[in-house]
Parts: C-alpha cells; structure tokens; sequence
C-alpha cells in the first residue's frame, strides 16, 4: 500500500470516525481504523460492534493494500504534521510509515483481514431526508434523552414514520420532547425504531457535505447514508459518500402521546431568546428551581437559594389571570437552546401541572415541535 493525501483531508477523515471505537480488551483491533487504499480514494472505518462509521478521502493511490491502525495515536500523528502531503506506505506486515519532509513514524497495526466488516442491511424500509433538517430535528429532542442505564429504554431518539409524517421523540420521564414534519413517502416504509445516544451523537457531527440523507432500517439495525455530490469532491476532501450503521435499542418505546397534555391551558408567546436569557440569569443564584409569575403581558422569573435571590421581568402576549408556576431550570432552558424560532408558545395552567412549549411553522412542509416539562411545585 502506498499513497499521498492532504494533510487536512487525512485529519478531518480520521476525527470523523475516531469516536466509533471499542472499548472490549479481548478484541483490541476495535481501536483500530481499517485503512483501505484503492483507485483515487482511501477508505477509513471503525467500529465497536453496536455503531460503524465509514468515509472515504481524496488521495493519489500509488499502490492499493489496506492495514489497521490505532486511530486515537494516529489521529495525533497526522495533526502534528508540519507539511501538507503526507505519504503512506505498508508492506507484507501490519506496519504503516508515515512521512512528510523531515519526518517518519512507523506505526504498528494488525492484519485487516480480522477487521470486523461493516453490514450492509437488506429486507429494509428507507426514508429521506435532508441532512440539514434531520440534524435540527435530533437536536431539538435529543437534550432529553435519559442517561439511566435501568431505562435503556429511553437510552435514545425514537423515530416513528406513520404514513406522510415522521416523528422524532426523546423523554427522560421528567420531560418529553417531540418534533415532526411532513414526509411523503411510500407506505409500505412506515414503521418506528429507537436510535441509541451514542448514533445520536455522531449523527449530529456529521459534516456538511451532503444535502440528504437516506435512512434503512430493519427490526435490528438502521444505517444512514450520505451521498456526496462529485462538485463537493475537492474542497473537503471527503469524497463518494459516509455511511453509518448502528444496532437499534431493542424493547418497544412508551406512548408517548399519553404524556402529552389535552386539557385547555393557558397560553403565553414569549420570545425564545430573551427568556433564555433570563432564566439563566435567574438560575444563576438556583440551579434547582426557578418560579416564573406570569400576568398580562408580562412575565416574572425568579431564582432563590442560600446564595440570594435575582429576579427577571420580560415582556410577553399574554391576557389570561396571574399564575404562579416553577420549573428545574435546565429543563426550561434546554428546548429554548435547542430551537431556532425567534417566538415560542409557552402553555401552562398550574404548579401541579406540566408545562409546554410549542412551535408550529405556517411553511409550506412544516417542522413542529413541542416539549413537555414536569413542574416543580410552588412553596
């Protein structure tokens, strides 16, 4: 194997796919990135045997051959590099160098032939969507993922494609969080499956290299694809396409249209960053409940511990009666952070009642939201 690659490029391939590794000693090859050279491209994957990830780079293949390399190590290697092109060659054993002017390292992999392949699904259901939108949605849900390992359940982002409409929801059972929009698809692809946190993640760090995204799930497993167009080819150096497969959470996800409130409740619109603002500021003096007052057309936040207390006033549209109501404050300033509308409707009715924030787009091919937080009750 033998190949010269951008500096960059080689470095960008690598942090992609660094986080997909594993942590099981009895299989240390899992540490390792699979290497593939072959005609214009090098291929680079990793796995942990739950979530595999896979890129390919622009690069002048010389001479096609593969190894595995430990991807953490090398990682730091390529970004120390002082010149842009770096050259790398592999003989008949699992040892690379790598080398720019004044400089060689020989590193020590293992044999790609005990590379742990990536699947490919078959038999699946697939949607599309676009890469943009799909990261929006997961982001304004996945803050309330839970990270109770009993609830495992719960451990990431349900997907639910009924008909024309996917939904993506999280809840850690103090919260709920819910988006969905409008997507035709066939019927016969309708179907639901829990993405775990940890694709969940990756998934929102992927770069922007690709305006769609195909989605292929099966009862198991789900994998995600980005095609990249060939114009993007040069810049990046990200090339063909990044394909990621993952293991699904296994177990049937609550209905979670139980939590959601049906009563007539009160309703303020508020404006997103402004109340994000102040109700840090407030919690800056209690970081475990702050109380929001509401009256016409003015809202109220206040915070009070030990240290002190702080007090906030912003405007709101709001005519019903004076209410008194507290919330945890991460769990109000999460889906505040999470959204990128400048007006929220914020709906609530008492301190034994949750409260709701809600964003319905009048677009022609809408992305609604809504999160349910679990109130804290007012002494």
């Amino acid at each position: 194997m033998n190949f010269k690659i951008n500096r960059d490029h080689f470095s960008a391939g690598l942090q992609l796919v660094s986080n997909v590794v594993g942590s099981r000693k009895t299989m240390p090859i899992l540490q390792n990135v699979l290497i593939e050279a072959t005609e214009g491209s090098v291929y680079l994957s990793t796995t942990n045997l739950d979530l595999g990830i896979k890129c390919s780079i622009v690069a002048n293949v010389e001479e096609k051959g593969s190894v595995t390399l430990p991807v953490k190590e090398l990682l730091r290697i390529v970004r120390e590099l002082a010149d842009m092109e770096v050259n790398v060659t592999a003989k008949d054993t699992p040892k690379a160098t790598i080398s720019t002017r004044g400089s060689i390292f020989n590193i020590v992999g293992m044999e790609s032939k005990e590379f742990p392949p990536l699947p490919e699904l078959e038999s699946s259901k697939s949607f599309v969507l676009q890469r943009e939108e799909l990261t929006n949605m997961l982001k304004s849900v996945s803050y309330a993922q839970s990270v109770n390992e009993e609830r495992y359940m719960l451990k990431g982002v349900f997907f639910q494609k009924e008909n024309d409409t996917i939904s993506l929801v999280a809840t850690d059972g103090r919260r709920l969080a819910v988006t969905s929009k409008n997507e035709n698809s066939k019927e016969e692809n309708s179907g639901e499956f829990i993405l775990p946190s940890m694709t969940v993640a990756e998934l929102e760090r992927l770069p922007n290299v690709a305006q769609e995204i195909e989605l292929n799930f099966t009862d198991r497993q789900v994998s995600l694809k980005l095609t990249i167009p060939e114009e993007k080819e040069s810049g990046n150096g990200f090339k063909s396409s990044i394909y990621l497969v993952s293991k699904v959470v296994e177990g049937k996800y609550p209905n979670f249209k139980q939590v959601i409130p049906k009563d007539d409740f009160n309703k303020a619109t508020v404006e997103r960053e402004l109340m994000l603002e102040c109700v840090h500021r407030a919690a800056l003096v209690s970081d475990e409940k702050v109380t929001l007052r509401l009256k016409q057309n003015e809202m109220e936040i206040f915070g009070q511990s030990t240290l002190g207390d702080a007090s906030e006033s912003m405007p709101i549209e709001y005519e019903g009666e004076d209410a008194v109501v507290s919330f945890n404050p991460k769990f109000l300033l999460d889906p505040l952070k999470s959204i990128n509308h400048d007006k929220v409707v914020f709906e609530f009715r008492d301190d034994m009642s949750p409260g709701v924030f809600k964003v319905n787009t009048e677009e022609a091919n809408p992305t609604n939201f809504l999160c349910v937080v679990m109130p804290i009750r007012t002494d």
